[in-house]
């Protein structure tokens, strides 16, 4: 058995956001009960991928907007081939 624990996205999110608006990494892991390697693992993620964003997102922010950006490139997919089955049904129509 392992005694790793594990951690929320959500519970990350805040102690992300914690960890950066105390400017204290060490004393927020203390805190919040975690790991200080762990927390400085979250935040340089979180600013990995905020840096990607170009913008200063919420972690929380952040997360949904990926997760809309898959579910954009889902609806575009579909919404793609009901075009090309409609195409398909309307030649299939007598005029």
């Amino acid at each position: 058995m392992s005694n790793r624990r594990s951690f929320t996205p959500e519970f990350k999110d805040e102690a992300v956001k914690l960890a950066i608006e105390s400017k204290n990494i060490s004393r927020t892991a203390r805190e919040i009960g975690v790991g200080q390697t762990t927390l400085h693992k979250w935040v340089n993620a979180y600013r990995r991928a905020n840096a990607e964003m170009g913008t200063n997102l919420s972690p929380a922010d952040v997360s949904r907007v990926r997760e809309l950006e898959k579910e954009n490139a889902i609806l575009r997919r579909e919404n793609e081939f009901l075009k090309k089955a409609a195409a398909f049904f309307a030649k299939s129509l007598p005029m």
